[in-house]
């Protein structure tokens, strides 16, 4: 069986070697287990023409943060069209707790400290389950943070970004110091990147406002864990078999 990671695409190189680093490092935890990449948009090999060339029966992992328009509808067209007989799609990869502990991570590498203001800012999509998935990430973030998230999409929905910084400046009326920090209009903002891998929309944050910005989620152990979780709950090998190669 072959897991295929299913991602977005992008034209900016450094995405595509993110998402190469992710498959390898899938692969050294699933020894043995062909790990293919594909893609849905923009890029090439797509996940079409991957299950076209996969020999037997595929798990495709859907390597994007909200369950939106490309899980729903793009992932399952171009499996119709692979005329692959025998795939297993699983969840995509948001909004779960290993994500977020993987986004954490990145926040605090970035600088970001108790007090400071945190804008969870995402892609965006018209898609409005896609919507609450990026909402329901940030009020679980804001359990490790001990703050209020404030969410913020690059495009497609609302609030902006550069708005959800402004409100992440304000404080709150109850909460004017949050842990001996002053909460004020000028306190420093940290933008949470809720995305995946490097690319125009990244590059796009350091432009919107706040203090300091966070890395892509990128190949982070957390991540790769859920994809092997994934891979498992889908039967792609016996679990006693990893265990045993370990």
């Amino acid at each position: 069986m072959t897991l295929v990671l299913a991602a977005h695409g992008t034209r900016d190189p450094a995405g595509a070697v993110v998402v190469e680093e992710i498959a390898a490092a899938v692969r050294r935890r699933l020894p043995g287990i062909p790990v293919a990449v594909a893609y849905v948009d923009v890029r090439s090999p797509s996940l079409t023409e991957v299950l076209r060339s996969v020999d037997g029966p595929a798990v495709v992992v859907p390597a994007f943060l909200a369950a939106g328009y490309h899980v729903r509808v793009d992932v399952p067209e171009q499996i119709l069209l692979s005329g692959c007989s025998s795939v297993v799609v699983t969840p995509a990869l948001g909004p779960s707790d290993l994500v977020l502990d993987a986004v954490y991570d990145r926040l605090v590498g970035a600088g970001w400290e108790h007090g400071h203001g945190i804008v969870l800012a995402a892609a965006g999509s018209s898609d409005a389950r896609a919507v609450a998935d990026v909402h329901r990430a940030a009020r679980r973030l804001s359990v490790p943070t001990r703050s209020s998230v404030q969410v913020g999409f690059i495009t497609s929905a609302s609030p902006s970004v550069p708005e959800a910084v402004a409100a992440a400046r304000t404080p709150d009326a109850d909460h004017c110091v949050v842990d001996g920090v002053a909460s004020g209009r000028d306190r420093p903002v940290a933008i949470a990147s809720w995305l995946l891998a490097p690319g125009l929309f990244h590059q796009r944050l350091a432009d919107m406002g706040a203090d300091l910005v966070s890395e892509p989620i990128g190949a982070h152990p957390r991540l790769v864990d859920l994809v092997v979780h994934r891979a498992l709950a889908a039967g792609i090998v016996d679990l006693s078999t990893i265990l045993v190669g370990q």
